[in-house]
């Protein structure tokens, strides 16, 4: 706990972190909200086709900022310190003072996950007040069953990223990629014409906990290939796979280099 609770501390510390707190707490409202607008010029107009997913967009594009929070976790440790510091890294501080690199990867890992898990919360609180100020008694009803998913998918977004930097070292590649796959088109996207099994990739069988439903959209694309249950398994099982080629590496690296 004394680890965890040091992590929860250097993750505050940073100031990139605030960014990705702007990005989580306050994209997924905005989005809702202008998403809410154009559904309601629909719902005026008698063609409304899509009102069950309203507010839903804004937490699959909010994800971004635990995508932040979790690259920023490993690769802070990695930075160089200025030539008045000593010009080390705060990795070689960090497994000084915490002798198993398990158990630092482990308190890592959990003071992401904390974290990512209060940060959802937070996005789905904006999200749906800004959704029923603009719909009023045309919001949709937010079920409980769908905003657990709509965590477990951050949560997991977050661990992957971590995970993904650990291996790694560098925030760049991770941060560029999973932005780019979160925001602008999703490699899911670019594969499920060629093979299904992209519905099989973190992204798309995660989104499958909140996002889709069978009768939503007409593309296949968003049909629903899992059930939530299923799609979080697939999701959890790629965190899974990632942290432990993460702890292997880690473990082997030789902090110096």
């Amino acid at each position: 706990m004394r680890v965890f609770n040091a992590e929860l501390s250097k993750l505050f510390s940073l100031p990139g972190i605030w960014l990705a707190f702007l990005i989580g707490a306050i994209a997924p409202a905005v989005i809702a909200t202008l998403d809410s607008i154009a559904e309601k010029e629909e719902i005026i107009a008698g063609v409304s086709t899509r009102l069950s997913e309203v507010g839903y967009i804004g937490l699959v594009m909010g994800v971004q900022g635990v995508i932040i929070l979790g690259v920023l976790a490993v690769s802070s440790e990695y930075l160089t310190e200025s030539s008045e510091s000593g010009g080390g890294q705060q990795i070689t501080t960090s497994l000084t003072v915490v002798s198993s690199r398990f158990h630092f990867l482990l308190a890592k890992a959990g003071a992401v996950a904390v974290i990512s898990v209060l940060l959802c919360i937070v996005a789905i609180m904006t999200t749906v007040s800004a959704t029923h100020l603009i719909l009023g008694e045309y919001a949709p009803a937010f079920e409980w069953s769908r905003l657990i998913g709509a965590v477990c998918y951050w949560t997991f977004t977050a661990l992957l990223a971590l995970g993904i930097t650990m291996l790694t070292k560098n925030g760049i590649i991770p941060l560029a990629v999973l932005i780019i796959n979160s925001s602008v088109v999703s490699f899911s996207v670019l594969l499920y014409r060629v093979t299904k099994l992209a519905f099989y990739l973190p992204d798309r069988a995660g989104a499958e906990m909140f996002m889709f439903t069978s009768d939503t959209f007409t593309d296949s694309l968003f049909d629903r290939y899992h059930t939530p249950f299923t799609g979080g398994l697939v999701m959890f099982a790629w965190v899974v796979a990632i942290f432990i080629a993460a702890a292997i590496v880690f473990h082997r690296r030789d902090v110096a280099s």
